[in-house]
């Protein structure tokens, strides 16, 4: 008995499903043949009811096709929400992970993910790229965990040799996200937010259009929060002295076309008010 369970449990499901479909279909052939022989003696009648018999069988068994087919796309969407849901809650627990460690601002990645979702959105970004840029605008910084914390959380400015090490982040960011393939289109930000329009950036020296168009988003919005904010060696910058700097910097460290957006959104919007609490 037990042995006839575990060869039954070794059947897969859609051969039995199938097996039983072309019983049935089979049962429904015969059968139905007989009643409508037994029923119409005319030759005419009898093959329009067998037509009609046949597209009863095509539409009925198109109704079940679909209905399997819908609940299984269903299963699969859910398990791909669901898979999305866990992917994004790691994703938030390595940022506050890196919060834990550097928090000299408070809710700045909160801050210029969004506005840097609000400037994507005024481009003409689509949905699908925009939540590849959320993703990374949330791990924008997370090769700082590979930091050390004498200098990632260092009360002052940094010297030449530590800023040799800050400024591998985007290279850690890159090594501990490039295996993971749910975050491969997310990169562009981590890997590339500190490169310049002229060249002069960093990790890997890219100008112009070179750099990926969610970098130079969020670039822009990125210094324009940080420079917002009180910071141990220096006070929060105004608002008007932001915007000044960020159009003084188009063409050099940022992309001229982003900032010619940028600057009218912020101005014309309560972004102006930025809170440093």
């Amino acid at each position: 008995m037990e042995s006839a369970k575990k060869r039954d449990l070794g059947v897969p499901v859609p051969f039995k499903l199938t097996s039983l479909y072309v019983i049935i279909g089979g049962i429904w052939i015969v059968f139905s043949d007989q009643l409508l022989a037994a029923l119409f003696v005319d030759p005419n009648l009898l093959t329009r009811a067998q037509t009609a018999k046949g597209w009863f069988y095509v539409l009925a068994t198109a109704i079940l096709l679909y209905t399997l087919i819908q609940r299984d796309f269903s299963a699969l969407e859910n398990s791909r929400r669901a898979l999305e849901h866990n992917y994004d809650a790691t994703l938030k627990s390595w940022v506050h992970a890196l919060d834990l460690r550097d928090h000299e601002t408070s809710n700045h990645t909160q801050r210029v993910c969004d506005l840097t979702l609000r400037v994507a959105r005024a481009m003409g970004v689509g949905a699908t790229e925009l939540e590849h840029i959320r993703r990374g605008a949330l791990l924008h910084d997370i090769g700082k965990i590979g930091v050390p914390d004498h200098i990632l959380r260092k009360p002052g400015k940094l010297d030449d040799a530590e800023w040799i090490i800050m400024r591998q982040h985007p290279t850690m960011a890159y090594q501990t996200l490039a295996g993971i393939s749910f975050l491969n289109a997310a990169l562009d930000i981590p890997y590339c937010h500190h490169e310049k329009w002229d060249g002069t950036g960093y990790p890997r020296g890219l100008r112009g259009d070179q750099i990926p168009l969610a970098a130079r988003i969020f670039a822009v919005a990125d210094v324009w929060d940080a420079l917002l904010s009180n910071r141990p060696y220096r006070r929060a910058w105004e608002p008007d002295q932001v915007i000044e700097y960020i159009q003084d910097q188009a063409g050099a460290h940022f992309d001229p076309k982003v900032v010619g957006l940028f600057i009218p959104l912020i101005s014309n919007s309560e972004a102006v008010i930025h809170l440093n609490s």
